[in-house]
């Protein structure tokens, strides 16, 4: 038995010092990320919810079912405190004071711990020196009144520097708020901004990002900056895949989990394996695509529309992978998923994300119908996707959304026997306001369709001749 153990007698719980000491729940700890907090107790001890429950206490199963599924958060610090009580986490390990049972016993009985046993026998010497440490702690139980006062008087001072330290920082007091408004305002500029001049200034705010969270913050500055880390990392992600760069864009959206998961932000974890899956999807590995999306689908809320996009990202990877099966069961759990949304979805950074979830539902079966070879439905899920983009509001448009939803419907007609129309289609796209990696990425699946089924087409070359002088 542990030094823990032993100071927690009568505890129902107390998890063992492998997985306390685990990176896994170090990590978690100090992101205060009690999903995983719950999550590896669950899975490492073996105790039922209801076990992990009744340690807590105030707590039901079902909301530690809910926790662990994401679908609540724990915030009182009551509560947290509670949570330490219950499983033995040390106070300084979630950023709590000492908690009373790590304070080792000073008065009363002590003969049922050999750390406060009498001087009898061989080890006299040793139990002395052991029980003057004891009296040491317990000074202020065992000191006369004079003495006291003055323990409590330096205390005193000690709470205030502790508090002065826990306080301390380097970082200006508008500095979170003006960060706040730039990465604001770069994600708005995402889809109208030429890639390559915003992934540098993306990248220089990341750098200064970086500085900040190496020089001296609170705690909270601290989660805040590693969760404006992860947007931008994220943001990079995607602007390297734009530029044609994959490694760089996978690079950064694992870059986005990791910040994203420290700083204890399940969502942001979760719309950065949504980009690695959409990566992934574009160099043709439909497989690792699939991954990202499950990953991400881990950490998403159930009740998000990011979660139906996670979903939507799945069954694309399914289809691109020709498992029919899957993208159906997939797809089937994407529109469940939207049908359960709340009146008003939970946005995200104050953005209102559902209508990306309603081109989604579009825009991803139409992709995924070509790679399965139904044009049918691919061209009416295309139609469906570029109408739906044009009743929107012009500032919320995507023009490379909107191209790839082209050449979807061109890749339809050409299935279809109809090469002219295709064509068109694919002009169209091709004139779009930004032409990026993925428009230029599925207009050389449409060139090349209609290269191999209409050979000497001389339409067909001209738009061939066109994607590559894109």
């Amino acid at each position: 038995m542990d030094d823990r153990q032993r100071l927690r007698r009568g505890y129902p719980l107390t998890i063992p010092d492998t997985l306390l000491h685990s990176p896994a729940m170090r990590h978690a700890c100090a992101a205060r990320d009690f999903r995983e907090i719950f999550r590896l107790v669950n899975r490492r001890t073996g105790s039922s919810h209801a076990d992990m429950a009744a340690a807590i206490g105030k707590m039901t199963s079902s909301r530690i079912s809910d926790v662990i599924r994401g679908a609540r958060g724990i915030r009182g610090q009551n509560v947290i405190e509670r949570i330490a009580d219950g499983f033995g986490i040390p106070g300084d390990m979630l950023d709590l004071p000492p908690r009373p049972w790590e304070v080792p016993p000073t008065s009363g009985d002590l003969s049922g711990n050999p750390a406060y046993a009498g001087d009898s026998g061989s080890g006299g010497e040793v139990d002395r020196t052991k029980r003057r440490s004891a009296v040491a702690l317990g000074g202020l139980a065992l000191a006369t009144p004079g003495v006291a006062a003055q323990i409590l008087e330096q205390a005193a001072a000690e709470a205030a520097e502790f508090t002065r330290q826990a306080e301390a920082s380097m970082l200006a007091s508008d500095t979170l708020a003006h960060l706040d408004l730039a990465v604001a305002e770069l994600d708005r500029a995402y889809s109208q901004a030429p890639p390559r001049r915003l992934f540098d200034a993306v990248l220089d705010y990341r750098r200064k990002v970086g500085a900040l969270l190496r020089a001296r913050h609170t705690h909270r500055q601290g989660r805040e900056l590693l969760a404006s880390a992860g947007r931008l990392s994220q943001m990079l992600a995607w602007l390297a895949h734009d530029l044609g760069d994959a490694r760089t864009g996978l690079a950064f959206a694992d870059d986005a989990f990791v910040h994203s998961r420290q700083a204890g932000h399940g969502l942001l974890c979760a719309t950065s394996m949504y980009a690695a899956a959409s990566i992934n999807l574009y160099e043709h590995r439909p497989a690792d695509a699939l991954a990202a999306a499950r990953r991400g689908l881990a950490e998403a809320p159930i009740d998000h529309p990011w979660t139906v996009r996670l979903h939507a990202q799945a069954a694309r990877a399914c289809a691109a992978d020709r498992d029919i099966e899957g993208f159906e069961a997939t797809f089937r759990a994407a529109r469940d998923t939207y049908d359960r949304l709340p009146s008003r979805p939970p946005r995200l950074f104050g953005v209102d994300v559902l209508r990306l979830a309603d081109y989604t539902l579009t825009s991803y079966p139409a992709t995924a119908y070509i790679w399965l070879g139904r044009p049918d439905r691919a061209r009416e899920y295309a139609e469906r996707t570029l109408a739906t983009y044009r009743a929107a509001p012009e500032a919320t448009r995507s023009p490379s959304r909107e191209a790839i939803a082209r050449i979807d419907l061109a890749l339809a007609h050409a299935q279809l026997g109809d090469p002219d129309d295709a064509v068109a289609l694919g002009h169209q796209a091709l004139g779009s306001a930004r032409v990026v990696n993925s428009v230029r990425n599925r207009a050389g699946d449409l060139t090349g369709y209609l290269a191999r089924r209409y050979p000497g087409n001389a339409a067909v070359d001209g738009l061939r001749e066109r994607l590559a002088a894109a």
